[in-house]
Formats: structure tokens, sequence, C-alpha cells
């Protein structure tokens, strides 16, 4: 038997008719989870909808002995969030991951962007992990035990035709951070993947490119899904066989001492301020704060 075995898990898997998402799907269901194969089945680009990638997917799985449900509910609103939940309750009895992969993406930027297409990327990328995750959370919470793993990208660090993407996937982030503190005491641990392939979303064709498949995400989306994952609140990178650890770090910066300061107190140190020696990775933000104000709170503050 496997050390990374799910046997006796139930994962639901949203955005999992194609791409990455159903890469995610045939490992954990290859690894012996029952799956909820979530996916509206629309375009790119967030419109329309279709059973069809969904079942196709569930079919991939149960021709390989596996065991797996399809469902084509909406991430982006409450009662599709419940719902696709409610599947998992539903056919299996329970749920212990979830991994949030559902996603658009309309190609914008300043000063074209309207309002609605950053709406509607926040409506599926964020609120989608919201809806989903708030419907997940009382069984974790009974239970005592839950994996989450959601989708952020590097796409955050922005394009000049990102912004509304970029601005998405931002947001799972400080999802992820508050809900990792929500759920230390009930073993219920909370990542995000930042994933590498060249998907239709990606900008690919549609056909998987060998030099970054889908499938060289996976591994590490398993791994964060698993009982033994160790971490919770972090960013990890994978992708064309690379593995990687993403995070938020903080500089010392300046110190002003003295009388109240100046603007030009603020110029005369810039460099100090944007110094990358010595820089910190705080944890949550009572962390950050404890080490920028050591200086007021006394010895031992932000350790």
């Amino acid at each position: 038997m496997s050390q990374f075995s799910f046997e006796g898990r139930v994962a639901v898997v949203t955005g999992a008719g194609r791409g990455i998402g159903r890469a995610h799907a045939l490992l954990l269901a290859e690894r012996g989870a029952k799956v909820v194969v979530n996916d509206l089945g629309g375009s790119m680009e967030g419109d329309g909808s279709d059973t069809g990638p969904a079942q196709q997917v569930v079919d991939e799985i149960t021709g390989a002995g596996g065991t797996a449900v399809a469902d084509t509910h909406d991430v982006s609103t409450p009662e599709g969030g419940e719902a696709i939940v409610a599947a998992a309750l539903e056919h299996f009895g329970r749920i212990d991951v979830l991994v949030n992969n559902a996603g658009i993406i309309r190609y914008a930027g300043l000063p074209g962007i309207d309002a609605e297409n950053l709406e509607r990327h926040l409506s599926v990328h964020l609120m989608g992990s919201f809806h989903t995750l708030r419907a997940a959370w009382p069984h974790f919470v009974e239970q005592g035990y839950g994996r989450v793993v959601l989708t952020t990208s590097s796409g955050m660090l922005g394009l000049d035709n990102n912004l509304a993407y970029a601005a998405a996937k931002a947001g799972t982030v400080g999802m992820a951070r508050s809900a990792k503190l929500a759920g230390e005491p009930h073993d219920i641990k909370v990542n995000l993947i930042a994933p590498a392939a060249m998907t239709r979303m990606g900008g690919g064709s549609g056909e998987e490119d060998p030099a970054m498949p889908s499938a060289a995400v996976a591994p590490m989306v398993a791994f964060l899904a698993h009982e033994n994952c160790p971490v919770s609140g972090e960013i990890y990178t994978a992708g064309a066989g690379r593995f990687a650890r993403l995070f938020i770090g903080s500089t010392e910066g300046y110190l002003h001492e003295g009388d109240a300061p100046t603007v030009e107190d603020v110029a005369a140190n810039w460099d100090a301020v944007g110094d990358e020696k010595g820089y910190y990775v705080p944890a949550d933000l009572m962390a950050w704060s404890g080490n920028f104000l050591k200086h007021r709170l006394g010895p031992g503050a932000g350790q």
C-alpha cells in the first residue's frame, strides 16, 4: 500500500472536467479517494455550460477501477457551493478533501477593463472558493479533520492584461491565511497551489503540452491534500518537474528614532526600507505586527 493513499477519503475537486483539475481528480482517484468531479463545463471566459467534461472524467476514473460522480453546479453561487458539498455527502457520506480549482479568465487591463470583468473573476475564483469552503467547513469541524487546497496563481504577480484575474487570485491567499488559523484546532489544513501548466487558460491550444503537462502539478496537490501534510496557510508552485514554495516576506526596513519622521527621512533611508537582507516571513498578521512593532513592545516581541 502506498504511503500516500487516500483509501477511505472523499475528495471534491472543482473545475475538474479539463486540464489541471482533471489531473487532480485522476490522481486522487488513482490513490484510492472517492471523487466528486465538479465542472460547470463552460468556456474559458466562463460562458455557457456542458455536462460532458465532468462526466468524461468520471468515466475515465470508473473505467480504471476508481469511484467518482459528476457534478455540474456553479461554484460562483452560494447554492452551487452547498450543492457540490452535498453531492459528496449524498453519494459517499462524508467529505475529507476540497480542491478548489474552478476558474475563468477574460484578459483585460487598464484603462479598458470594466467592473463586470472584475466582478466575474471574483465571483468564480474568490467567491467560488469561499462558497465551497464555507459549505464544507462544518463537516470538517465535526469530524476533526479536513484538507483544503485553494488555487492561486503566479498571475497574481501581475501582467498588463490580467488585472481582474490577478486580483481574484491574490484574494485567495488572504482567504487561506485566515482559514488556516480557524482550522488549527480541528486538524483542518488550508494551503494554496500556484500551478504552472500549458492549459487552455494558460495560453495553450487545448492539447496537453508534454513539456508542461497538467499531471506534473497534481503530485503537489495530492501531498497538500493528504493527512500527512505538515503545513497550513502556505503557497506552493508546481509544474514542468519543479516544485517550490512562494511566500510573502517583509524587510526589516528603516527605524526612525528621535523626532517625528518626515518625508525627507523616508527618502534619505529609501535603500534601507527596501533592503532584502534580513527579511522575514510572517506566519500571520499578529506575527507581522509583533515584528514590526518590536521596538515598541520590548524584548521577545516578534519572536
